[in-house]
C-alpha cells in the first residue's frame, strides 16, 4: 500500500512561468519561490500553446525543480486545449510533476472530470494513481457561488485559488488595476471572495492562494496587498516576477519572534500537562495564560515557520516547583 500523499506544501510564492518561454523556464529554476507552476493558459498565445506542451515535458524532466511543487496550469474545460494539455503533460512527465492547475472552474463536476482523466492516464501509464494534486482556480462569480461543491470534489485537491482579472470582468468591478480596490468603494472589496474561498478551503483542510498583482515593479503595493490575505489566513500568493518572491515568501512566513513565541506556548503546554507539570489544563506564560485554544493557534504558526525553514532562538525553561 503506497503512503498517503501530502497534499499541504510550502506554498507561500507561486511563480507564474510561461510554458513558451525556455529562457523563463530555466531562469525560473534558480528562484527561491515555493511553487513554480508552468503555464499553457494565458502565458501562451493560442498557435503557441502545442508547441508549449512538449517544451513543459522537457524542462519537468530534465530541469532541477529541487524544493519546489511542480504544477501545470493547463487551459480550462470550455477550450478546445484542456484534454490535449493534460494528456501530453502527464504522460510525458506525470512522474516529475505534483499538480495540474485547472483554471476558470465554474462547478465541481469540471474538477471531477479532470480527475477521472488523471486517474485513467495514471493507470494507462503504470503511475502511482492518485498522487499527483489538482488546483483549482476560481475566477467568476458562478465559480465562486459553487466554492463548496468545488473544494469537494476530489481527494486530489489541494488549493483553492483566486484570480482576480477575469473574476472582476466578471463581475464588471470598475478597475483596471489586477488585484488594486476599485475607486469609489471605501472598504475591501475583495473581503466577502477572499473569506468565502477560505472558508470553502479550510472546511476541507486544503490551502487558500491569492492571486497575482500585476503592477509588478510596485514591490511594496504587493506587500499591502499580500498582508491583506495574509492577515486573514491566505497560505501564499501568486508572483509574476522574480521581484516579488522574496516579498511574498516573507510575507506569508511569521516573524522570528512569533515563531518563537508559538514554539514557545508549545511546549509550555506540552511541560503543563505532563504529570511534571502537574497535569494542567491550563497555565501560565509570563504575563500570558496558555491552554488548548492557545496550543492550536501556536501550531498554527510554528508550521508555517517551520515550513518556512525557520530556526527558533529561544529555549523553554520550566518554571521551578
Amino acid at each position: 500500500m503506497s503512503a498517503p500523499v501530502q497534499r499541504l506544501r510550502p506554498r507561500r510564492s507561486c511563480l507564474a512561468v510561461p510554458g513558451s518561454n525556455p529562457r523563463f523556464l530555466e531562469k525560473a529554476q534558480g528562484l527561491p519561490a515555493d511553487q513554480v507552476f508552468l503555464d499553457l493558459e494565458d502565458a501562451c498565445a493560442p498557435l503557441a500553446k502545442p508547441e508549449a506542451r512538449h517544451t513543459i515535458v522537457k524542462f519537468l524532466n530534465e530541469g532541477d525543480w529541487t524544493g519546489k511543487t511542480r504544477v501545470v496550469r493547463v487551459n480550462d474545460w470550455t477550450t478546445e486545449w484542456t484534454y490535449r494539455d493534460v494528456v501530453t503533460v502527464v504522460e510525458g512527465a506525470g512522474p516529475n510533476l505534483d499538480c495540474i492547475m485547472l483554471p476558470k472552474v465554474q462547478d465541481a463536476a469540471q474538477v471531477t472530470a479532470l480527475d477521472l482523466l488523471l486517474t485513467q492516464i495514471e493507470k494507462t501509464m503504470g503511475f502511482e494513481v492518485g498522487r499527483i494534486g489538482i488546483e483549482a482556480q476560481i475566477e467568476n462569480a458562478k465559480g465562486l457561488v459553487n466554492v463548496d461543491a468545488i473544494a469537494a470534489a476530489s481527494p486530489r485537491l489541494e488549493t483553492i485559488i483566486f484570480g482576480p482579472a477575469d473574476f472582476m470582468a466578471s463581475i464588471n468591478m470598475k478597475s483596471l488595476v489586477v488585484g488594486e480596490q476599485p475607486p469609489g468603494y471605501p472598504a475591501d472589496a475583495y473581503h466577502y471572495i477572499l473569506m468565502r474561498i477560505l472558508m470553502a478551503a479550510r472546511t476541507h483542510n486544503l490551502q487558500a492562494i491569492d492571486g497575482p498583482y500585476l503592477q509588478i515593479k510596485n514591490v511594496d503595493g504587493f506587500r499591502e496587498v499580500a498582508g491583506r490575505a495574509a492577515a486573514l489566513g491566505f497560505d501564499g500568493k501568486w508572483v509574476l516576477h522574480p521581484g516579488q518572491v522574496e516579498a511574498a515568501n516573507g510575507v506569508f512566513s511569521p516573524s522570528q519572534e512569533d515563531y518563537d513565541h508559538a514554539e514557545l506556548i508549545l511546549d509550555a503546554y506540552e511541560w503543563c500537562t505532563s504529570e511534571a507539570g502537574g497535569k494542567k489544563g491550563s497555565a501560565m506564560l509570563g504575563d500570558e495564560m496558555i491552554d488548548e485554544a492557545s496550543r492550536k493557534m501556536a501550531l498554527v504558526i510554528a508550521g508555517k515557520g517551520r515550513a518556512a525553514g525557520m530556526t527558533r532562538t529561544t529555549t523553554f525553561e520550566a518554571p521551578e516547583a
